[in-house]
């Protein structure tokens, strides 16, 4: 997800030296008492809803991860043959896009991957999102490990109608049904710009409709479905970037129609660009984008994919979210840091530059994801020790590499003809990093004691 922010965004990113330390990540023993901004005026039309049911009344303690959802198979139930795995539509070896491989040996349906061979000569598979049983599969997991749930990624230009927006409704309905199977908490994440009419009629006709369709807003038909600040969650991907379509008076008025001008019908939260609060690198320099921010907005997520590296990490994650926490106590905003595993879509992009190297973001064994959860931690204990929230990107991103579901070990990789795939640890094994996510959950719940090195596993 966002294939091109990384280039244009590197370059404002200052790199400083790690933190490091041991102190431990838990609460301090006499944390501050929030300051909230001064409530507004209260709404007499205000729509309150009956939350009798829901498992998921607000995003506070929560780990969420976004969930693609987007890779189908040749004769698969979407019948749009390879999606997302060939790389210039053949898939071969040495043509494809991702830089992993998915652990197989769990899924109910595979789909043998053409001329794809491990050293063995066995065949190798892959899977299709079309399938419920890979959607049930991977929401088992999250319940299995402790992950609270997932943000299903809506791309705006799916929604037309078609074939793609078939697959893309096939696979929310797998969504709902799995989390309400498993009990996570699920929501739906817009991918688009705001800046057109072609932009408002997209996403505001599509939402309306998944709103009526599959009763997004009952909690006897989704009692998992996010809520937060007593709403069903709206949430939006890329507005206010700068490689992107802006308008203010179109968000505006996409806001107004699924929010509600007078009655506030849902929560919104808003995928923002890292450097939002200062208004540059990444972000349009425009004092609009904040007036929006404090107009509709209940939460944001600034994108940190490619901002910091293993060793810079804790340093920037430190400066900059708790001047971003300062500001959204300052204007009544909840803040949701972004954390990743690691990135690589060399496979994808081709190149050895810096952001296209194999293994452009080392993993460094699960140091590189665990050291960005506690510094967000310790940045929450100290301005916001009763709002905290993670955003893990992502689930089951295998075209950028920042996936946590299982996938193969370095000792059982398929081959790629003159290619490479990575693997995860062999030490640590193909569900390494969902325990991992699991291991931030609990910290967030208040459960365990944890330091700043990752927790090992018994």
């Amino acid at each position: 997800m966002k294939k091109y922010l990384l280039w244009a965004t590197l370059c404002c990113v200052c790199f400083l030296g790690s933190c490091g330390g041991d102190d431990p990540a838990a609460p301090p023993a006499a944390p501050p008492v929030d300051e909230p901004a001064e409530p507004g005026p209260v709404n007499p039309d205000e729509v309150v809803y009956d939350e009798t049911g829901c498992l998921y009344t607000s995003y506070n303690q929560l780990v969420m991860c976004g969930y693609q959802g987007w890779f189908s198979c040749a004769g698969d139930p979407a019948g749009m043959g390879w999606v997302h795995y060939p790389h210039d539509g053949n898939l071969k070896p040495g043509f494809i896009n991702s830089d992993f491989w998915p652990d197989m040996s769990e899924y109910e349906k595979k789909y043998a991957a053409p001329n794809f061979r491990y050293a063995d000569g066995s065949p190798a598979y892959l899977f299709s999102s079309a399938d419920y049983s890979t959607v049930d599969l991977h929401f088992k997991w999250m319940k299995e490990y402790g992950i609270d749930g997932v943000f299903v990624q809506r791309f705006v230009s799916q929604t037309t109608g078609g074939n793609a927006k078939n697959r893309v409704n096939m696979v929310l309905e797998h969504c709902l049904k799995a989390a309400k199977k498993y009990d996570r908490a699920v929501a739906i994440m817009y991918d688009g710009s705001a800046g057109s009419e072609q932009d408002y009629e997209r996403i505001t006709s599509d939402w309306n409709e998944l709103v009526e369709k599959y009763k997004l807003y009952d909690p006897a038909e989704n009692p998992t479905f996010l809520r937060h600040n007593g709403k069903p969650v709206f949430s939006l991907w890329g507005y206010g970037f700068t490689h992107r379509s802006f308008d203010p008076a179109i968000f505006d008025r996409i806001c107004e129609n699924v929010r509600g001008a007078k009655q506030k019908k849902c929560s919104i939260l808003l995928g923002v660009p890292y450097h939002w609060r200062t208004l540059d690198g990444d972000c349009v320099q425009d004092d609009r984008f904040h007036e929006s921010l404090r107009q509709w907005v209940d939460l944001i997520m600034p994108w940190s994919v490619g901002r910091y590296r293993n060793d810079n990490a804790a340093d920037i994650i430190t400066r900059t979210m708790t001047a971003d926490l300062q500001w959204c106590k300052a204007n009544g905003l909840d803040y949701v840091p972004a954390v990743m595993p690691g990135f690589s879509w060399h496979n994808m992009k081709g190149g050895d530059d810096a952001n296209n190297r194999l293994d452009a973001y080392p993993r460094e064994g699960g140091d590189f994801f665990w050291r960005q959860v506690v510094a967000a931690k310790q940045v929450f204990n100290k301005e916001k020790p009763k709002n905290q929230m993670l955003y893990v990107a992502m689930f089951d991103e295998l075209d950028e590499g920042t996936c946590i579901f299982k996938c193969e070990t370095t000792g059982r990789l398929p081959l790629n003809g003159d290619a490479s795939f990575i693997g995860y640890d062999d030490d640590k094994g193909s569900d390494h990093y969902l325990w991992l996510a699991g291991k931030a959950s609990e910290m967030l719940h208040g459960k365990g004691n944890f330091g700043t090195s990752q927790p090992l596993r018994q």
